[in-house]
């Protein structure tokens, strides 16, 4: 692994969301006193970790997971970047209940007619494209045998895994490999190239 860097992309803590709304890109949705204990389980997962970069999506969510992490790495800049962000959607807003049924409903009909083109929002390709091309870029940064914390989404995350596994990239919410506060680690030569390495869940709350 010493001509390779990490990129360590992790999902973030819980969101305080009783009304259970589809907040995709919304702002003002918090971590919840779990999600704030997730958040200080990856501290410490990362605590002896020598870390090189640090990157976040632009969300409350995320920031909030990032600044334990960022606490123990006091010498590194937290760098804010919007290709790490929540997949857009034009269902943000709606009450999504338990598995989303409440969103199946007439008037969003329109937007699953094809589900090689998502029209309820972001294409899982650029998705998958955008999340990896910031991937690329912190491994570059970082250089061989560096490694790099950053924290998105489910979606994002998911999408850039599939890519880098060179798999399909529909896919079923349900059935994502991709739990909250979970690490999804990728290898990055020197080139830029992405490759998948590991998956873990090292916070369970």
């Amino acid at each position: 692994m010493k001509n390779l860097a990490l990129v360590h992309l992790c999902r973030h803590g819980k969101v305080f969301n009783p009304d259970r709304i589809l907040y995709s890109r919304l702002p003002g949705f918090h971590l919840s006193e779990e999600g704030q204990a997730m958040a200080d389980g990856l501290a410490k997962f990362f605590a002896d970790t020598p870390l090189n970069y640090l990157g976040s999506s632009p969300m409350e969510r995320a920031q909030e997971t990032m600044a334990p992490i960022a606490k123990l790495h006091p010498g590194l800049e937290v760098v804010t970047d919007t290709r790490l962000t929540e997949a857009a959607s034009r269902l943000q807003g709606q009450a999504k209940g338990l598995w989303s049924l409440r969103l199946i409903k007439p008037a969003n009909w329109r937007y699953f007619i094809d589900f090689r083109r998502p029209g309820w929002g972001e294409g899982f390709a650029a998705m998958g494209s955008r999340v990896t091309e910031a991937i690329a870029d912190a491994g570059r940064m970082v250089g061989p045998g560096g490694q790099a914390v950053l924290i998105s989404h489910q979606g994002p995350i998911w999408a850039a895994r599939r890519m880098a596994e060179a798999k399909f990239l529909f896919n079923v919410p349900a059935t994502r490999r991709c739990r909250l506060a979970s690490v999804t680690t990728f290898t990055v030569t020197e080139s830029g190239r992405v490759g998948f390495q590991s998956y873990l869940e090292p916070v369970r709350i």
